[in-house]
């Protein structure tokens, strides 16, 4: 107890950090009020028509036409099949078990403890967790109809009205998306492209003024740049588009995400601007901002006129000549003389074969463990409320369902999120509309009016960080199941009072039972996740390990998104350690500490790889001497050794020491020199400066982080970070701004 208090004790700088959580997570940003408005259209709908022809599970139609997935009109329709899908086939369990077993109470309830196994371990196993999570939701949903007594006619009927009203809020969600669809120019593949080459149209008009490129645009091109192309490829595979058209923009894919990588690297070597190098950066920048509009128009880019292309840029701007080529190659795609052969096989792609269940699905004991302990959790909190017959604490068993997670810590911030969201959306707004609004409201107009007023709030918060979001998600489902319950003005506090005590009881049991059964620590997976990406990273480093180019490229794509998803993961576990307590409470907070300051030096060295690795390739515009290429992989090599010696630190074993590192980059560092005072093209000289610069980055990232990674270092960081703490654990329990 004592740990805890210190850990809420709140102080100046602890109410300061809260507000400048709150600041940063609900300021606007581009698209976010479209996104509201979307989705607050869409619960209005649903809310109006299942008021309207007096539809039953109004409140689970409205707060599923909210969750729904929106990052594209293409993801929405997909996500809203699956969705239906799911629900038919929870329906169909749920009406095969109840058929066999509605009629002896014993055996519906080890029936229904059977499938509140099934459904965890499914949330487990399933390669698809929200379809899994749906499944379970409907059957959450309609097991308590089953312990009513009511005439199994009624009981069928209200299972096919959750179907039903669930498959509403799906349709609802599509129509919006699909109505504000014809509204924007473009398609979502358009748009995305247009996304990225505004980036690096906004990172070129910094440089076209001689300054440098400010923070924000900096950090969404290498967000891009670590993001990579891969949606927009898959995005491509699974459209009906023509063959050509799909040939043509698939190339259109591979120049984009060229140019972004490009850029990227710019921000981090430094860039001194001439005059001469302005007037043709603009230049470029005019020409990238005109192939975006003539894209989003739904037209061919026209030819482009860049006199200066094949000339090296006069102040030596790094990479300035290939940016050029590659946007003279963009309008190239689109016709047939030939110009962009080397880039078509990036247009096509092998579709991955989607599976039902993970791989381990049955042989991994970590999916029959979450089964275990999330059914048990589920099954005590529906005996609890069978047994003192109150079913409107029936909340506690989806409590238990949407709150299970891999580890303690996720599944502790996601039950702290909403309980506070259940508190905000049931007795601040539920609860005081009943007492202060709705005795003065006499027409659905009016309650529409605050149906949406609290929408509103709710979605706001919901468009968040995953921080947050969950937050936003919880205000509208509790708002919801108050007032959407019956077809009328909701005046009873009961139903707000039963569902918060209904979540305070799942809390309970996940706290007593799944957190204490074979409990994960977020700070345990966070470290394995970390050591894993240095070896990802090392991989990457060895690439291109295949001499076929396309096996080379579709490998690196692979790389590229697997690591960008570790550093998310990493992110996220930093977030859940906050959320566990213990004896080693300290320690991880100072390993969450120092692993939060290594992350941004790991991603400017993978910014810096995806640009190294063209050089691998030799693409055009990237080619080196021979000699240098042979410096190259001997660098790579050992920077890649280097890199699992750090993994291995990680995961507690102790590598041979490696001294061959600084010597093969002194190596590679004389060959760049050589090359350049022999060759006879000042071209080739510039070229091979940008590409010692970048390596020199490399190094110097490689170093430091293996230094800051010995033992002895590690040690003395986590000593140091103990003496701040508990008050800097406070702090940092609280911070806005993952550094990463």
């Amino acid at each position: 107890m004592a740990t805890f208090a210190q850990t809420i004790r709140q102080s100046p700088e602890q109410l300061t950090s809260y507000w400048e959580f709150l600041k940063e997570e609900l300021i606007p940003y581009p698209g976010r009020a479209a996104l509201v408005g979307r989705m607050v259209m869409a619960a209005t709908l649903a809310m109006l028509i299942t008021m309207t022809f007096r539809l039953p599970y109004g409140a689970y139609c409205a707060v599923y036409a909210v969750a729904i997935s929106r990052e594209s009109t293409h993801i929405t329709l997909k996500t809203a099949v699956t969705r239906v899908v799911s629900y038919s086939l929870g329906a169909v369990y749920v009406l095969i078990g109840t058929t066999f077993f509605v009629d002896d109470p014993l055996l519906r309830l080890l029936w229904v403890i059977g499938t509140m196994f099934l459904t965890f371990y499914a949330m487990s196993a399933m390669s698809t967790f929200v379809s899994a999570l749906d499944i379970g939701y409907l059957i959450v949903m309609t097991v308590p109809l089953w312990d009513e007594h009511i005439s199994g006619e009624q009981r069928l009927e209200a299972t096919l009205w959750a179907v039903f009203a669930l498959t509403i809020s799906c349709v609802l969600a599509v129509v919006v998306e699909l109505a504000f669809e014809a509204t924007r120019p473009g398609n979502d593949l358009l748009r995305s492209i247009a996304d990225r080459l505004t980036s690096v149209e906004a990172a070129l008009a910094c440089y076209g003024t001689g300054g440098a490129v400010d923070q924000a645009t900096a950090d969404k091109v290498a967000r891009l740049a670590m993001l990579g192309t891969s949606r927009l490829r898959r995005t491509l595979l699974t459209s009906n588009y023509p063959r050509d058209y799909m040939e043509q923009m698939g190339a259109v894919v591979a120049l984009v995400g060229r140019l972004v990588d490009i850029a990227a690297s710019l921000t981090h070597i430094g860039v001194q601007v001439g005059g001469d190098d302005r007037q043709r950066i603009r230049a470029l920048a005019t020409s990238i901002g005109s192939i975006r509009a003539e894209l989003l128009s739904g037209k061919a880019p026209g030819a482009i006129d860049l006199n200066d292309a094949t000339e090296p840029a006069s102040g030596g701007v790094p990479l300035l000549r290939e940016m050029e080529k590659t946007v003279l190659l963009i309008p190239a795609a689109f016709s047939s003389d030939g110009s962009i052969n080397e880039l078509e096989f990036l247009a096509s792609d092998d579709k991955r074969m989607s599976r039902f269940l993970a791989p381990d699905a049955f042989s991994n004991l970590d999916h029959l463990k979450f089964g275990l302990k999330g059914g048990l959790a589920a099954s005590l909190c529906y005996i609890i409320y069978n047994a003192i017959a109150w079913p409107g604490i029936s909340t506690a068993v989806t409590t238990c369902l949407l709150t299970a997670l891999s580890t303690v810590g996720f599944s502790r911030q996601k039950q702290i999120l909403r309980f506070a969201g259940a508190m905000v959306g049931g007795f601040l707004f539920g609860m005081g509309a009943q007492i202060v609004i709705l005795p003065h409201l006499d027409s659905i107009a009016g309650f529409t009016v605050l149906f949406v007023a609290v929408s509103v709030v709710g979605a706001w918060f919901a468009t968040s960080s995953p921080r947050l979001a969950y937050f936003g998600v919880q205000i509208i489902v509790a708002f919801y199941l108050i007032n959407l319950q019956e077809f009328k003005e909701q005046i009873s506090l009961s139903i707000a009072r039963d569902r918060v005590i209904g979540i305070l009881l799942g809390l309970l049991a996940m706290w007593l039972v799944f957190d204490q059964l074979w409990g994960a620590l977020a700070s345990v997976e966070m470290k394995k996740v970390f050591a894993s990406n240095l070896r990802w990273l090392a991989e990457f480093e060895r690439q291109p390990l295949s001499e076929e180019r396309k096996s080379a490229i579709e490998r690196s794509y692979f790389l590229r998104e697997t690591i960008n998803t570790n550093f998310d993961k990493v992110r996220s576990l930093a977030d859940g350690v906050l959320f566990e307590f213990g004896p080693t409470r300290q320690q991880d907070l100072a390993l969450r500490s120092q692993l939060r300051q290594w992350q941004p030096q790991l991603r400017m060295l993978f910014l810096t790889r995806i640009t190294l690795f063209k050089y691998r390739l030799q693409l055009t515009g990237f080619e080196l001497p021979a000699a240098v290429r042979a410096s190259q992989l001997e660098f790579d090599s050992r920077l890649a050794v280097v890199l699992d010696r750090m993994a291995d630190r990680m995961e507690g074993q102790t590598p041979a020491e490696d001294h061959d590192f600084k010597d093969a980059f002194e190596r590679l560092e004389k060959a760049v020199r050589i090359c350049c005072s022999e060759g006879p093209q000042r071209s080739m000289a510039i070229e091979l400066k940008t590409f010692l610069a970048l390596s020199r980055t490399a190094e110097s990232l490689v170093m430091s982080l293996d230094n800051e990674m010995l033992p002895r270092k590690i040690g003395q960081q986590c000593a140091s970070a103990v003496k701040e703490l508990p008050r800097a654990a406070d702090i940092a329990a609280n911070q806005v701004h993952d550094s990463a």
